[in-house]
């Protein structure tokens, strides 16, 4: 595994990803910000930030998937949420447990949260890119 994931003393630990990732692999995998598109381009959760994140998460997944990668891989993870506040908190955890139960995995990567004004159309609430490494 090219990926190694800590969570240094003197660092907070947080329950929905690690503080640090440790990359040892030769190739590295940019997956462009995902958003609740399906694979003909219609807008998944409508309205429904949970719904979003989960799709953005399965998005992801089928991005790494063609690059021959897998969250197990991840380094690093941003998520663009519009008009974040923390009361959003358990919506978008709610989004990833379903996304990692969906795909059998659980996003552990260090894990950068941005509230945004807008996203590319209105109707998108969450955006999420990743970067992975391979051996």
């Amino acid at each position: 595994m090219a990926i190694t994931l800590l969570n240094p003393d003197g660092l907070p630990e947080i329950d929905v990803y690690r503080q640090v990732a440790v990359a040892s692999g030769a190739r590295t995998v940019f997956v462009a910000g995902q958003v609740s598109w399906d694979a003909a381009g219609v807008t998944v959760g409508a309205g429904d930030l949970a719904a979003q994140v989960e799709q953005c998460y399965r998005n992801v997944a089928t991005a790494l998937a063609a690059a021959g990668a897998s969250f197990a891989d991840v380094a690093k993870l941003n998520v663009h949420v519009v008009d974040w506040t923390p009361d959003k908190m358990p919506l978008l955890l709610d989004g990833i447990s379903r996304a990692a139960a969906a795909l059998g995995t659980t996003p552990a990567a260090p894990a950068t949260l941005l509230g945004v004004a807008a996203l590319d159309v209105p109707e998108h609430l969450v955006e999420v890119e990743a970067v992975a490494v391979l051996d």
